[in-house]
């Protein structure tokens, strides 16, 4: 609403009347999507990368979400808020159907704003997150990768990678620490156990420090089982660790290298269009192992936002779990000098760029 401010008038005795001015009120931002409105602990969802569009980016996550969330759990169901009780013409029954009309519309209107997929803040740029209710996110991903992979349909224009998020906890050490201790259970603990890698990323945050976390978490999941291994070329499990600002993402998922680290754009690629890539891009995509280039190395530019070949670099501030090594018999590494520890003792990759927004 405008609010009217009248004009002082002129010094000196003028009989010139003030013109009257109207300053425009800001008006709040109306949300209608029910639920929280920003990435917050407690969430589940998908996590997406982008390619300088994100309005485009969550039509298309709309899109392709709800095809393949048809598929795996069928479709939404919903209130007909449309439908109007019968009921005499008395002003009683009128009464009573004028209740029960507003009632119905409260719970359409509270069933339309918990939908299956609704997009949040995620706090920062290019990224997406997209909150889930009522399915597992990993399984819902890794359906959708499986079907590009193997059709090598391309359904995405802007969306560039897509990863589950299994759970959220507040980005500090030790909630970190409390959290991952029951998350990574199903996973790892005896006697369940399997090889693994751990991918690091931190956006918007500077108090987290990655050696430290990847550290930690290595340590907990050699905890919940001895025999858990970690496998840096063809890990079974890959934990993804995505920071942003005071909110820790973190999941568990499969076939990260068999699907390109979960890029919908790399995955459509066949083997043909590998074999035209120059020996070194070949090698570095095809092999499923993490890039190691110098600084000074230049890749080609596939994406524009990430400036760098999607296939080809591990992300600046990402870590992740050196050559395969049991839990007990490692030790960490950094930019290439060897460190013995005495705690937990994992191997980490040395510290170099990656593609990843």
């Amino acid at each position: 609403m405008a609010a009217r401010i009248q004009q002082s008038p002129q010094p000196g005795g003028g009989k010139r009347k003030g013109k009257a001015q109207y300053v425009q009120a800001k008006r709040a931002r109306r949300w209608d999507g029910g639920g929280p409105r920003q990435l917050e602990p407690g969430l589940q969802g998908i996590l997406i990368t982008c390619n300088m569009n994100e309005r485009k980016c969550v039509e298309e996550a709309y899109s392709l979400l709800n095809e393949y969330g048809d598929d795996m759990y069928g479709p939404e169901k919903f209130a007909d808020k449309d439908q109007h009780p019968s009921g005499s013409e008395g002003e009683d029954d009128d009464v009573e159907a004028a209740l029960k009309k507003e009632v119905g519309d409260i719970k359409a209107s509270t069933e339309m704003r918990l939908r299956r997929f609704q997009s949040v803040e995620s706090g920062a740029n290019n990224l997406v997150f997209i909150r889930t209710l009522g399915i597992e996110p990993e399984k819902l991903v890794h359906h959708i990768l499986q079907d590009i992979y193997k059709t090598k349909k391309k359904k995405t224009r802007v969306i560039l990678r897509m990863l589950p998020i299994s759970g959220t906890c507040k980005a500090f050490l030790e909630d970190m620490k409390k959290y991952a201790e029951t998350f990574l259970e199903p996973w790892f603990k005896a006697p369940n156990k399997g090889t693994f890698q751990i991918v690091y990323k931190s956006r918007n945050n500077s108090h987290m420090n990655r050696e430290e976390v990847i550290k930690e978490l290595a340590g907990i999941v050699g905890s919940l089982n001895s025999e858990n291994k970690v496998d840096l070329t063809n890990p079974q499990y890959t934990v993804v660790v995505e920071i942003i600002k005071a909110v820790c993402c973190l999941s568990v998922v499969k076939d990260y290298m068999l699907f390109r680290k979960y890029n919908l754009q790399e995955v459509v690629k066949s083997a043909k269009d590998l074999s035209q890539l120059n020996p070194k891009q070949a090698a570095q995509t095809g092999n499923g192992k993490e890039a190691k280039l110098e600084s000074g190395d230049k890749s080609s530019q596939n994406d524009p936002v990430e400036g760098k070949n999607n296939q080809q670099v591990v992300p600046e501030n990402s870590e992740e779990l050196g050559p395969t090594e049991s839990i007990s018999e490692t030790h960490v590494v950094n930019e290439g000098v060897a460190k013995p520890e005495l705690a937990s003792q994992v191997t980490e990759g040395s510290e170099s760029n990656e593609n990843d927004l």
